[in-house]
């Protein structure tokens, strides 16, 4: 199997368990493959690491419950996978340069880490509404 099939199978696995936890482990065991094999094919293919994807995914779904809804922070951080608040506030101001709170009060949601789509060799992100090359 292409190298880029192999991105996309780990792409949509973590999209469909995005609210699991997820360990390289378990999906490498998921999709038969083996850990080492998906870290670096991941990371080559896609410019990243398995594990700032899914770190980015969370903290993007965050932000647009952040922007959305009024569910307190707190529960917003546990739905992350953040043990803390302020674990998650830290992670949040890394990527979104703002608190969750100050993010919430502007109301506006734009997501840092779109659903990766993989289409032929062409990394591509899914954006609402369309598409764009990454």
């Amino acid at each position: 199997m292409s190298e880029d099939k192999v991105v996309q199978k780990v792409v949509s696995y973590i999209e469909e368990h995005i609210q699991e936890e997820l360990s390289l482990d378990k999906i490498a065991a998921a999709l038969n493959y083996s850990k080492f094999y998906i870290a670096r094919t991941f990371a080559e293919q896609a410019g990243i690491t398995i594990y700032k994807y899914i770190q980015g995914r969370r903290l993007t779904l965050a932000a647009e419950k952040l922007a959305r809804t009024r569910k307190p922070i707190v529960e917003i951080a546990y739905e992350a996978h953040y043990n803390s608040q302020q674990a998650f506030t830290l992670a949040f101001g890394r990527l979104y340069q703002c608190t969750p709170q100050t993010y919430r009060r502007n109301g506006i949601f734009y997501p840092k880490q779109p659903k990766m789509l993989h289409i032929g060799t062409v990394l591509r992100i899914n954006v609402k509404g369309g598409m764009m090359a990454a």
